[in-house]
């Protein structure tokens, strides 16, 4: 897991959310399962946040609650600027061999504007076709690639470029027509199952926002 990923995933996850606690970041990150696709250690999500606030990415507020003491974080205009740079790489960065960072950036696209979506989306697309076109074909396949099971493996590579740009093809078609609705004003029709925590956070985000004097 690269640095790169790691800022992504915590970034978003502070502006998702903000202003918000250190053990919220981490339970929502793990209900991700970040530790399985994005090789998230979790205990390493503190130091994480730490070291963002150290950069100026992050401004860290202690605040009495109730009869507790408790950090909680917001992003600075310095980090909001680096989280819109590392999502718009990971949107349109096309890597045959690595997929995590895309997969970071999709699950934030509410922090994103639908044309600002729909432009990254759309340099992916090109950055695909041109991935399928640079692996070869069965057919055509010639002996550059090596030995025929390094062959397969650059085919496996090519199929499964081929099957994200078909998902993203209907996936950009959603968007454009408004099937799939993502910005945060919009009604996705869908909310948190009442167990969820995610009910408890926003009771506290309100909760720190007054305490913040907002």
């Amino acid at each position: 897991m690269s640095a790169h990923e790691t800022r992504l995933l915590l970034l978003g996850a502070v502006a998702l959310f903000e202003p918000i606690n250190g053990y919220q970041i981490r339970r929502e990150l793990v209900s991700w399962e970040v530790d399985k696709w994005a090789h998230v250690n979790p205990g390493s999500i503190y130091h994480g946040l730490s070291r963002l606030t150290e950069q100026g990415h992050l401004v860290r507020h202690e605040l009495r609650d109730g009869t507790r003491d408790v950090a909680v974080y917001e992003l600075t205009d310095q980090g909001r600027d680096e989280l819109a740079t590392l999502l718009r790489a990971s949107l349109e960065t096309v890597d045959p061999y690595d997929t995590v960072a895309f997969h970071a950036a999709f699950s934030m696209l509410p922090l994103l504007a639908r044309d600002e979506v729909l432009a990254s989306l759309g340099v992916r697309r090109a950055g695909l076709e041109a991935t399928i076109a640079r692996f070869p074909e069965a057919e055509h396949a010639k002996g550059e690639w090596g030995p025929p099971h390094a062959l397969r493996a650059a085919q496996l590579w090519r199929d499964t470029a081929v099957a994200e740009l078909a998902w993203l093809e209907r996936t950009l078609r959603d968007i454009e027509d408004g099937t799939l609705k993502f910005e945060r004003q919009e009604d996705w029709g869908w909310e948190p199952p009442p167990d969820d925590p995610g009910w408890q956070m926003e009771l506290d985000r309100t909760k720190y926002r007054a305490l913040l004097g907002r």
